[in-house]
């Protein structure tokens, strides 16, 4: 982990449907979608801190089990200026319908096939859906 207090350490989730469309967030004040996920808690475990967050933020259970790690990426904070965040993400499956929850405004599912049609946080445009998109190449 680091210690350079200009980049912040999340947890997120990879969550696809079954036409292949992934789960974006959008928070209550920001117009920019990214994965579901949050902070760790002080003394919290990667898949705990996720569990709590899509409970929280979409009202979901983390399916035991399910996780696989992507991978861990940097990037500009979106509405964080002049920071940076890093994330474990995880692909993940779970067990209820999410709905918008907490600090969340709104919810997409994103068809990685076509343009992005609303505004994606750079990490999750330039990193975490490229590298998901690729994992699932390699799958079929």
């Amino acid at each position: 982990m680091t210690t350079d207090p200009a980049v912040f350490q999340t947890v997120a989730a990879v969550i696809a449907d079954g036409r292949g469309q992934v789960l974006l967030v959008r928070k209550r004040g920001t117009s920019a979608f990214m994965q579901p996920g949050g902070k760790r808690e002080p003394g919290e475990a990667a898949l705990q801190t996720l569990a709590r967050e899509l409970h929280e933020e979409l009202g979901v259970t983390l399916r035991e089990g399910s996780a696989r790690l992507l991978g861990v990426f940097e990037d500009r904070a979106v509405n964080e200026p002049g920071r940076r965040v890093r994330a474990e993400v995880y692909c993940v499956a779970i067990e209820g319908e999410p709905l918008p929850r907490a600090e969340i405004e709104e919810l997409l599912w994103l068809d990685l096939a076509q343009p992005f049609a609303r505004p994606v946080a750079p990490l999750s445009a330039g990193h975490v859906l490229p590298a998901y998109r690729q994992a699932r190449a390699g799958q079929r």
